[in-house]
């Protein structure tokens, strides 16, 4: 058999005088091609096709980045004719180049490779992007640092909110190579928040990055200067002949620089074409001619920068001459040529039956010369020539025939069981093209022109040897057959007829009548392939219940289990096979692809057709709808509602105005619902007037003379349509006429309304309505607002303040009267006497208090203080001052000559008194601190005396201080006394 994967082939020569025809060569019908495949695909399954024709019929083996697919180590592998279906496909095991190779008797040839690539968008990083700020007239880059993505994406821009998309211009610019943003020169309209808009070029998912904001610095305008390529293509780009090259160009600049494009020593070509305001070189159908190196220059009046790159173009391996089948006798030399064009120019390598060939022996490779001396029989085979450069490879194929002495394939006598009534053919097969004759002839025994010996209807009388005997010029051979006739088998497959639900079980039994002398084996099929019984998921079970009859077990069964299962009972005199069909009722399939047949504001008439019920009616339909503001699918209501089974469209009501949808429809039988339909293409309803009112309308404070009215913004589901803004209505109390003001950004939340002519805290009727392009739509319910109530108008009253201690004055006073301008705070300010005001400090209360003690002051000194309220408006007047003077410090002698007695636990303590100096505070008493080490016990006793009797825990050691007390605090510290108890040691 020749096999070839081109669509050349000749017919072989006459076999002689018996009629013996060559095998068929073998025709390439489908060589497998590059694939991209979505990983979000429902399917799941990659196929990767290959196909080719030949006699015998050839059998097909794959190979992935050079080793072989084993679909029984792998059951994600499966072959259906030559095709590889791949299930559960992914990026990290899948990903590779994909051979096919088909072989047969007389050889194998491979496929080109294919390569397998997978498609998908991860998502962007959700960590918020540092904000960027330049001076107005300054460039700027803004990075978009794409997720990880295959194969390529496009990008764009969205300033502030989706869908408003940053226009390009000569100012602005999208690089498809990095997907950043470059604005050469920055204008105060930039300002506001940047996200980078990614979407797959096969899939067509997107995804949205995190927003950059962009601000203005306020130290400066950025001068005139000249410009700076940011983006231009590589210094050499190779492209392939026929594509459509695009080179980026931009510069930053102020002015904006214009850019300019030429091509080195020859012209633009004609067909090109330059976009994005001259910032893209886009040269269609790329040929050799177009090769050269091209110029981008930018100036404007502060000057002018250029950058060159080189453009190549290569072409793919063409044939020029090909290969063709051979047929040479032995001996004889053979010459093969293959030739191929291309840029780089090809180079070429030698395949016999898929291994490479080398120059050795009587075998001779120059590039694409193959050249054999005295071939023999093992060189017939299948032949390639690779022809290859560094793009891709191509093949010619050709099968080497060589013509040898006559030799029967079958060297021994064969044996051969048939059963009565039967027509028997019996083949001859040789080596090399012979003449052929079987030696008995009759008028039911018929010699067939592919040398086939054919016995119609056979019949015990048949039984006996047949010689089937062969020759050409250089020698002849004999074949004997035996032929033995045999009753004929019966097959039973019960039941024939089989109907269940998904998730049930049955058993098929299958029993075969036959001659007792012969031995039957079984073999089960469903749809005609062998079931295997190792790689089946645990549904299905062999059993052999006796040596003629065997069980067929299907466990759970799913809806892919429907189908034909066969038996088929095998003995060496004759083959049956019987078939029965199992029907499996299941939820419905997914319906046909769903149409939008009209769309209206609110309303979508929907259409679909019918999907498999899997043997149970269709009982009623469900649509559901995906918006962009939908939690996933959500169910619609429809007219009618129901949607029975046995309808095919309906009308999904109660949709929201100026909202893309995308619908799906599910079925629903008495098994349960089915997978839903794949979605409908995006429809947009129509427009109409805004049907939602903005809702928690409030208000208040603000500035003096202000009436602030705040609300939640519609969202942009209940929007209807473009143009949306707010309509905020007000009029004080008592008053007829509504003043109406206009907010035309859809995302406002806030109005504020200046008028000094009105009182603080003047109740206002408020109401906020919206509208769009559409029309007006409705008002929120009428609430009272109160303007702002302005700042304090009186100052606190019966202020007063004392001295508490060296260093602290407590202040107290009253609250104003209640009215507008209602204090949230206050302030304390103060200041020593015979100072200026300026010079002092203040301090405010956390809350509304009404006293305050003010800290860190200096000993024996006077005070002025006032008071003051405050609210968010502002401050209001200050109290009329008062002062305080702070007491004298404490005296700086510390209690001196400590005696102490202890009797048990008990210790007497004595020591001096503490005279104070004129410039001290009088003593008062002392105050005596007791603290054990270790454990945190602290202990304090106050006396008026120089002397104090203390009580002891047992075990332990003790520090005693002693203070002496005045008005102005506490005095300096004793020295430590230390005591340790369970010694009864004492020391100063």
């Amino acid at each position: 058999v020749t096999l070839t994967w081109t669509n050349h082939w000749q017919q072989p020569p006459s076999a002689g005088k018996c009629n013996l025809m060559a095998k068929e060569s073998q025709q390439g019908v489908h060589q497998p091609n590059d694939v991209i495949f979505p990983l979000d695909s429902d399917e799941k399954k990659v196929v990767m096709h290959c196909e080719a024709r030949g006699n015998p019929p050839p059998t097909y083996s794959w190979y992935i980045n050079g080793t072989q697919v084993d679909s029984e180590a792998d059951y994600r592998y499966t072959f259906i004719d030559g095709n590889l279906i791949i299930s559960n496909a992914s990026e990290i095991t899948d990903y590779g180049k994909y051979q096919c190779k088909a072989e047969n008797s007389i050889g194998i040839v491979l496929s080109r490779d294919a390569l397998l690539q997978f498609a998908y968008l991860g998502a962007f990083s959700t960590k918020a992007r540092g904000g960027v700020s330049v001076r107005e007239g300054q460039g700027v880059v803004l990075m978009c640092t794409p997720p990880p993505h295959s194969p390529e994406i496009i990008y764009s821009w969205v300033f502030n909110e989706f869908p408003s998309f940053v226009a390009e211009d000569s100012r602005r610019f999208i690089s498809q190579d990095t997907g950043n943003l470059y604005i050469s020169k920055v204008q105060p309209s930039d300002v506001g928040s940047y996200i980078c808009l990614v979407k797959n070029t096969v899939t067509n998912a997107r995804v949205l990055s995190p927003p950059t904001p962009l601000t203005l610095k306020t130290d400066g305008v950025m001068g005139e200067y000249e410009p700076k390529i940011e983006v231009h293509f590589p210094t050499s780009v190779l492209v392939a002949k026929g594509v459509t090259v695009r080179l980026e160009c931009f510069a930053l600049g102020n002015p904006v620089p214009t850019i300019t494009w030429r091509k080195i020593n020859g012209n633009i070509p004609k067909k090109a074409r330059l976009r994005k305001s001259q910032a893209v070189l886009e040269i269609p159908n790329i040929q050799l001619e177009d090769s050269g190196t091209y110029e981008c220059k930018a100036e404007n009046p502060r000057g002018s920068t250029a950058f060159k790159g080189h453009l190549q173009v290569y072409t793919l391996p063409q044939w020029v001459r090909m290969i063709n089948d051979t047929q040479m006798d032995s001996g004889e030399k053979l010459q093969w040529e293959c030739k191929a064009i291309g840029r780089p120019r090809p180079t070429y390598r030698w395949l016999r039956n898929g291994l490479p060939l080398t120059s050795q022996g009587r075998l001779e490779i120059v590039n694409g010369e193959l050249t054999i001396h005295k071939v023999q029989q093992a060189d017939s085979g299948m032949y390639q020539c690779v022809a290859e450069n560094k793009y891709a490879a191509i093949y010619s194929n050709a099968e080497l025939q060589i013509l040898v002495n006559v030799t029967i394939l079958v060297t021994r006598t064969t044996l051969k069981h048939i059963t009565s009534c039967l027509n028997l053919l019996f083949e001859c097969e040789f080596a090399s093209h012979t003449s052929i004759d079987f030696c008995v002839l009759s008028y039911r025994i018929m010699l067939l022109r592919n040398n086939t010996l054919k016995i119609v209807n056979s019949s015990r009388a048949d039984e006996g040897n047949y010689v089937c005997r062969a020759e050409n010029q250089l020698g002849s051979a004999e074949m004997t057959a035996i032929l033995w006739v045999k009753e004929a088998m019966r097959v039973v497959l019960s039941p024939s007829r089989v109907e269940v639900t998904v998730g049930e079980s049955v058993v098929l039994s299958c029993k075969a009548t036959h001659d007792t002398s012969l031995d039957v084996a079984f073999q089960w099929f469903f749809n005609q392939k062998p079931i295997n019984f190792q790689y089946d998921g645990g549904h299905f079970e062999y059993i052999q219940t006796q040596s003629s009859t065997v069980d067929l077990m299907i466990r759970n069964i799913l809806l892919k289990h429907a189908g034909k299962y066969g038996c088929r009972a095998q003995t060496s005199a004759d083959t049956v096979f019987a078939e029965a069909e199992l029907l499996v009722r299941g939820p419905p399939g997914p319906p046909g692809v769903v149409i939008v047949e009209e769309i209206t504001d609110t309303t979508a008439t929907l259409s679909w057709t019918r999907g498999v019920d899997n043997h149970s009616p269709i009982s009623t339909y469900n649509i559901q709808a995906r918006s962009p503001f939908s939690l996933g699918w959500q169910t619609v209501k429809t007219d009618p509602e129901p949607v029975t089974g046995d309808m095919e469209s309906a009308m999904a009501v109660e949709l929201n105005p100026w909202v893309e949808y995308e619908f799906r429809v599910v079925a629903t039988n008495a098994i349960g619902t089915g997978d839903p339909s794949a979605p409908s293409r995006g429809v947009r309803t129509k427009e109409a007037v805004p049907s939602v009112a903005p809702s928690n309308v409030s208000g208040g404070n603000g500035r003096r003379h202000e009436l602030v009215i705040s609300w939640e913004p519609v969202s942009e589901e209940f929007q209807n349509g473009e143009g949306f803004g707010y309509i905020v209505a007000f009029r004080a109390n008592g008053t007829r006429g509504w003043k109406e003001k206009m907010v035309t950004s859809a995302d406002s939340t806030m109005y504020k309304y200046r008028d000094e002519t009105f009182p603080p805290l003047t109740p206002f009727e408020v109401k906020v309505g919206v509208y769009n392009n559409k029309g007006d739509g409705p008002f929120s319910k009428v609430v009272i607002i109160h303007s702002a109530e302005g700042e304090p108008r009186e100052a606190p009253s019966d202020v007063k303040a004392y001295g508490i201690s060296s260093s602290e004055i407590r202040v107290t006073w009253k609250s104003p009267t209640p009215g507008p301008g209602k204090p949230r705070g206050y302030e304390v300010s103060y200041w020593k006497d015979m100072e200026l005001e300026e010079s002092g400090k203040k301090q405010q209360t956390v809350k509304n208090e009404t006293s305050m003690v003010l800290t860190g002051l200096e000993g024996n000194s006077v005070y002025a203080i006032t008071v003051k309220g405050f609210n968010s408006i502002g401050q209001g007047p200050a109290s009329t001052a008062v002062t305080a003077k702070t007491r004298k410090p404490p005296p700086a002698q510390p209690p001196a000559n400590l005696h102490w007695l202890q009797e048990g636990n008990n210790v007497s303590l004595s020591w001096d008194p503490v005279k104070a100096k004129d410039n001290e505070s009088d003593v008062i008493g002392y105050m005596v601190l007791l603290k054990q080490e270790g454990r945190g016990h602290n202990q304090v006793t106050r006396t008026i005396n120089p002397s104090t009797m203390l009580s002891l825990p047992e075990g332990g050691t003790y520090v005693i201080e002693v203070r002496a007390l005045s008005e102005g605090g506490e005095g300096a510290v004793s020295s430590q006394v230390r005591l340790v108890t369970s010694s009864a040691v004492f020391s100063l």
